[in-house]
Formats: C-alpha cells, sequence, structure tokens
C-alpha cells in the first residue's frame, strides 16, 4: 500500500479498512515542552505535533465556565501555589511548580438548589464561548499539514464536576437524579448548540473528541446502571449530532471504565482512548472484546518510560503493539500523557519502535 496521509490514515484507523501502518497521536505535560527547549532538544517556539509528525491535531474552541463575565478572584498565593475562585464558584487550588490537575477546595454549589440559583440562569448560549479564530487557524493548519483535524472538549460528565466538584455530582446521582438529570440536559443542549453555530461558519472538522474522566482506580465513578440512566442521555444527543454530520466520535476516559464500554459504543462511540493501565485498564484485552467494533488510541503504560530505559520500552512495546494493530484501527499513544521526566531521547524512540512494529504487511 502507498503511504497515506495523517488524514487518510486516521479515517481509514476509525473504520477499521486496511492502512500502510497504525496511527500516531500524543498528548505531553506542558512541563515537557519546557524540558526540552532547556535540554536544547526542540525550540521554544517548536510545536510538537508537527515535530513528530503526528497524523492527528485537536482544537479546544469552548469556553464552558457558567458565568463568562466573572474574572477570577485570587484567595491565598505562595510560592508554590495559588487558591482561586473561578466563573463556576468553585474554588480550586493549583500547583505552580508544575502542571497538574488543580486540587478541589470548595464549590458553591453543592445541591440541586444550589445549581437552580447560581448556575441555571447564567449557562446560556453566547459567541463569546466560541473561539472562532482559533478554531480556524487549527483547522487551516491541520489542512496544510494533511492531518485528521479534531474538534475537542469535554461532555457532560466533565462539564458537571467542575460546578459542583465529584463528591456533590456523585452524591447528587443518588439523592437527587432529577438534578443530574437537568444538568445533562442543559450541558449537552449547550454543547451541539455551539458546535452548529461554529461548524456553519468556519467548516466540519474530520471528528469530535471528548474527555470524559469517568473512572477512578479499578473502579468507574458510576455502575452501568446509574450510566444508562442519567449521563448516556446526554451522550446520545451530543454523538448523534456528530453522526449526522458524519462525524465519527472518540472519547477520552481516565481510570478503569471497563464496565462502561458496551454502553458507550451504544451511545455511539466510535474509538476509546487512553486505556490507563495503572487504573487496571488491559488495552489488550479490551482489544480482544471490542476491537472489530471499536477503534483504540493509546494504551501503552506510560510509566514504561519514565526511567528513560530502552530495553523497557521495547518490552512495552512488544507486548501490546501487535495486539493493538490486528486488523486496523490502532492509533499509538501513552496511556496518558507524556511527562517532563521522559527525556526527548526515550519518547523519539518510543516513537520509532512502536511505528516500526506497527508497519503492516
Amino acid at each position: 500500500m502507498q503511504t497515506l496521509t495523517g488524514k487518510e490514515r486516521i479515517s481509514r484507523i476509525l473504520r477499521h479498512e486496511p492502512v500502510d501502518r497504525i496511527g500516531l497521536f500524543e498528548h505531553f505535560w506542558g512541563d515537557t515542552h519546557k524540558a526540552w527547549v532547556e535540554a536544547g532538544k526542540i525550540r521554544a517556539d517548536e510545536d510538537l505535533n508537527a515535530h513528530f509528525n503526528f497524523d492527528m491535531t485537536t482544537c479546544w474552541p469552548n469556553n464552558m465556565v457558567a458565568d463568562l463575565d466573572f474574572q477570577p478572584v485570587v484567595l491565598e498565593e505562595n510560592a508554590e501555589s495559588r487558591l482561586s475562585k473561578d466563573g463556576n464558584g468553585a474554588i480550586l487550588r493549583q500547583n505552580k511548580m508544575r502542571d497538574g490537575t488543580p486540587e478541589h477546595v470548595d464549590f458553591t454549589v453543592k445541591t440541586y438548589a444550589d445549581w437552580k440559583q447560581w448556575i441555571a440562569p447564567i449557562l446560556k448560549f453566547d459567541r463569546r464561548r466560541i473561539n472562532f479564530k482559533g478554531y480556524r487557524e487549527e483547522r487551516a493548519r491541520a489542512a496544510q499539514r494533511r492531518q485528521f483535524f479534531c474538534w475537542s472538549g469535554v461532555n457532560v460528565f466533565e462539564l458537571m464536576h467542575p460546578v459542583c466538584g465529584h463528591e456533590h455530582m456523585l452524591a447528587g446521582m443518588a439523592l437527587e437524579p432529577e438534578w443530574i438529570q437537568e444538568m445533562v440536559a442543559t450541558y449537552s443542549d449547550l454543547v451541539v448548540q455551539l458546535q452548529e453555530t461554529l461548524f456553519a461558519e468556519e467548516g466540519k472538522p474530520d471528528g469530535i473528541w471528548y474527555y470524559e474522566d469517568m473512572g477512578f482506580k479499578e473502579r468507574p465513578f458510576m455502575s452501568p446502571e446509574m450510566y444508562r440512566e442519567l449521563v448516556m442521555p446526554g451522550h446520545r444527543k451530543t454523538f448523534d449530532f456528530a453522526h449526522s454530520l458524519g462525524l465519527p466520535v472518540i472519547v477520552h476516559s481516565c481510570g478503569f471504565v471497563e464496565p462502561l464500554i458496551p454502553d458507550l459504543m451504544a451511545a455511539g462511540m466510535d474509538a476509546l482512548q487512553v486505556m490507563e493501565v495503572k487504573a487496571g485498564m488491559d488495552s489488550c484485552k479490551i482489544k480482544r472484546e471490542f476491537g472489530d467494533r471499536l477503534a483504540l488510541i493509546g494504551g501503552i503504560d506510560v510509566r514504561c518510560l519514565y526511567g528513560n530505559d530502552l530495553s523497557t520500552v521495547d518490552r512495552e512495546l512488544e507486548k501490546r503493539v501487535p495486539v493493538l494493530m490486528q486488523g486496523s484501527g490502532y492509533v499509538l499513544h501513552s496511556d496518558h500523557s507524556i511527562p517532563s521526566n521522559v527525556t526527548y531521547e526515550t519518547y523519539a524512540h518510543f516513537v520509532r519502535r512502536g511505528l516500526e512494529l506497527g508497519r503492516y504487511p
């Protein structure tokens, strides 16, 4: 087979069609780019996506904070961290020394009544929520590079907890399900409205990439029954809209989400990304069970790169890539994001060896 463009390759992979090799994509922590610049491996203005010639790229154009006019308020700050209140009424602590998920400290919204009072009246469609220029420019870059271009953003699960926190959201699923149903309906409607406006004015992407971290170690945050009752209606609405435009749906989820896969597929998920090994996910098992119907992205234990021992990297790749690539449907990616303790040389080897293994006869 002749060499394909990134757009052609990913399009075929998501349809489980023959390709020349597996796909290639990756996420990096911001600290990693900085470390590699300081080590003299890349330029400060260099884009890692272009540097490694990835097959796809994404653009995150939506601002989903409840109060668009709210200016974040710094409540406390020291050399290591910053405590601030955001436009969702959430109080978060961000580590200033490294990239990472902020600590959830407190929330204005803890109940259905709080949602009705503080968020529901202001969470409306507004053109200011859309970064038209950023989407337009990234879409044009992807076309120039002949990459597969994804609109990316969060879906209903990842939109609810920044407003009320995981604890209150999960308690609400059990004790105030009508609150969760209303939030899911509100956010899914808003996501579709914003996409309709953006795509009508700037053109469609090649695919839709949703981030939905629905699991932790060895467990999802909810049972499949609770997923079907409360979260799945929002997924169906947003996934159906993507499919109505002929766009495949990729779902990222950290944590252990294997019990949710059948229902995510029923909702319309076309590809699952990350498959976090340390949370209990086994990408080879998932390939065997679902790989004829579900494309996979990732599932390579990022911890094998931490020691920068190339033989360890090789063993992990040789264990997984030959299985994951069977019958097409696979994109090489770590099972999370590449941190700054991974050297440039180690990651470059990961790419080189992974693509060697992932070439089809």
